[in-house]
């Protein structure tokens, strides 16, 4: 089982009701829960076969870039820099998985 990987969608789907709850911004909530279900959907993947990363790799490499530009935009850890952090994180470790 990917319990990392579970780990690393339940953040990203909570740490968007979470913006959700300070901002208001029901789009952003919407696409967070989305990107969300995407990577739990991709860790269910791979806790079925662990060479099937691609869907989880596209929605690390996704979170990556977009939280990247924003943290290089606002310069503010929280959210942009630890997501985006963490999305590389998960993005070596799934290609790690293939080796």
């Amino acid at each position: 089982m990917d319990l990392l990987g579970f780990g690393y969608a339940a953040l990203v789907t909570f740490g968007s009701i979470l913006g959700y709850k300070r901002r208001g911004g029901v789009l952003s909530l919407i696409a967070g829960l989305f990107v969300g279900f995407l990577a739990g959907y991709g860790a269910y993947r791979v806790s079925n076969d662990k060479r099937d990363i691609k869907l989880s790799l596209f929605v690390a490499f996704f979170l990556s870039t977009i939280m990247g530009v924003r943290f290089k935009r606002s310069k503010k850890i929280m959210p942009a820099g630890l997501v985006a952090g963490l999305s590389l994180m998960m993005i070596l470790r799934l290609v790690l998985l293939l080796l």
